[in-house]
C-alpha cells in the first residue's frame, strides 16, 4: 500500500473528509486531507481548495486547502486483468419507469416547454467490493483522458468517478470551455455516423454558452466540432475559449453555465423544474461540477482553476453502490432507446466494478 492510500484508510477510519484525484493524461495522483470533520462551502468563489457542488442547491461543499494536508504522489498505470462481459441485465420495472419519463419529456418538448431535457436515472449495485485502494486505480488504468476522482466527506458521502468533461478551465483571465453531448458506444473506431438528432443536440449546448458568456467575456473562439473518446463512449465536442473581464466574473460565469444544458436541457430553468418535478430522486452530486478552486495544488504556480462535470460516477453507500446515468432527450427521441443509451452508460462504472 502506498503512503496516499495508507492516508486514505487512516483518514476514513477516522471519519475525516479527503479527495484524492488525477487530472486527464497526468501521472500523478493528488490528495486533500482535511484535518477536521467540519463542512466548509464555497460561497465567493475566492476560496481555495476543491469544491464538490451539487446538481440544484447552492451549498458547494470545500474542502479547504488551509484546512488540508497536500499529498502528491506518482503512479504507474496498475495492469488491469482481463475482464470478462460486463452483465447488461436490467430491472424491467426500472425499465418502463424510465421510458414513460422519456415518454413525458418528449410530450413536453412537442409542447413547447422547452427544446431539450436532459433525464436520469439511479441504478443499485451490490455485491462488489467498495475499497477505495481496490477501486481507485482501476479508474486510472481503464479512463486515463478523464478526471478521476474520489471524495469523502462523513456528512456528505462517498462519491467516486471518470468524467470526460470540462466544464471551466481558468488561469491568468484566459478561459477555456467546451460544448458536449451525443452519444455512441466506441467500437474501434472514432470515424462515425451522428444522427441529426445528436448533432441538434450538442449545437444547443453550444449555442447556449456562447449566447450567455457575452456580458462576462470576450475574444471568444470554438472549433469546429469533433469526435471525441472518453473510455468506451463518443461524444460530439465543441472547443470554446475566450477572456474573463475580471477575477470577480468567476462566480458568475459559473453560475451560466451550470447545470449545463448537456446535464439539464434548454432553456436551462425550464428544463431544470421538468426535471425536479418528475424524475423522482435525489441527483445530489451526479451533474454537478468538482474540481480544483483557486489553486493549481500539484506544482504552486499562480492560481488558476480546474473544473468538471461530474458525470459516470456513483456514490458508495455501506449496503450498495448507486449508479447515476442520464441521456439528451429532443423531440425525436425514442424511450426505449434512451434507456439502452443508459444502460450502455452504466457501463463505464460496472466496469470498474466487475
Amino acid at each position: 500500500m502506498t503512503d496516499l492510500f495508507l492516508k486514505v484508510k487512516v483518514h476514513q477510519g477516522q471519519n475525516l473528509p479527503f479527495v484524492i484525484y488525477s487530472k486527464p493524461g497526468s501521472d500523478e495522483i493528488i490528495g486533500l486531507f482535511q484535518v477536521n470533520d467540519h463542512v466548509y462551502l464555497a460561497e465567493s468563489f475566492s476560496e481555495t481548495g476543491f469544491i464538490m457542488a451539487p446538481f440544484d442547491g447552492e451549498n458547494y461543499v470545500l474542502i479547504p486547502e488551509e484546512h488540508s494536508e497536500i499529498i502528491t504522489e506518482k503512479y504507474e498505470l496498475p495492469t488491469i486483468p482481463e475482464e470478462g462481459t460486463v452483465s447488461q441485465e436490467y430491472d424491467e420495472t426500472a425499465k418502463q419507469h424510465f421510458e414513460q419519463l422519456v415518454e413525458k419529456g418528449v410530450a413536453a418538448i412537442h409542447s413547447g416547454d422547452f427544446k431539450k431535457v436532459v433525464l436520469s436515472r439511479k441504478e443499485k449495485v451490490g455485491g462488489t467490493t467498495k475499497d477505495v485502494e481496490h477501486l481507485f486505480p482501476r479508474l486510472l488504468a481503464n479512463y486515463p483522458n478523464a478526471f478521476k476522482y474520489c471524495f469523502y466527506h462523513p456528512k456528505v458521502g462517498m462519491w467516486m468517478g471518470a468524467t470526460p468533461e470540462q466544464l471551466l478551465k481558468v488561469k491568468d483571465y484566459q478561459m477555456q470551455t467546451v460544448a458536449l453531448a451525443g452519444t455512441q458506444l466506441y467500437e474501434g473506431t472514432e470515424a462515425v455516423h451522428w444522427e441529426p438528432k445528436e448533432i441538434e443536440e450538442q449545437q444547443y449546448v453550444t449555442e447556449f454558452i456562447l449566447d450567455n458568456l457575452k456580458d462576462w467575456a470576450s475574444e471568444e473562439k470554438i472549433s469546429n466540432p469533433y469526435t471525441a473518446r472518453a473510455g468506451n463512449l463518443l461524444h460530439i465536442k465543441t472547443d470554446i475559449s475566450a477572456r474573463l473581464n475580471d477575477k470577480e466574473s468567476l462566480k458568475q460565469v459559473l453560475e451560466i453555465l451550470h447545470p449545463t444544458p448537456a446535464v439539464c436541457g434548454l432553456p436551462k430553468e425550464a428544463a431544470r423544474t421538468f426535471i425536479l418535478e418528475n424524475e423522482d430522486y435525489d441527483r445530489e452530486f451526479y451533474s454537478g461540477f468538482l474540481g480544483e478552486l483557486n489553486k493549481n495544488f500539484s506544482t504552486g504556480r499562480s492560481e488558476h482553476s480546474d473544473l468538471y462535470v461530474n458525470l459516470r460516477c456513483m456514490k458508495i453507500k455501506k449496503e450498495n453502490i448507486h449508479l447515476y446515468i442520464g441521456c439528451g432527450i429532443t423531440k425525436d427521441s425514442v424511450p426505449e432507446k434512451e434507456f439502452f443509451e443508459t444502460l450502455n452508460k452504466s457501463m463505464t462504472m460496472k466496469k470498474i466494478l466487475a
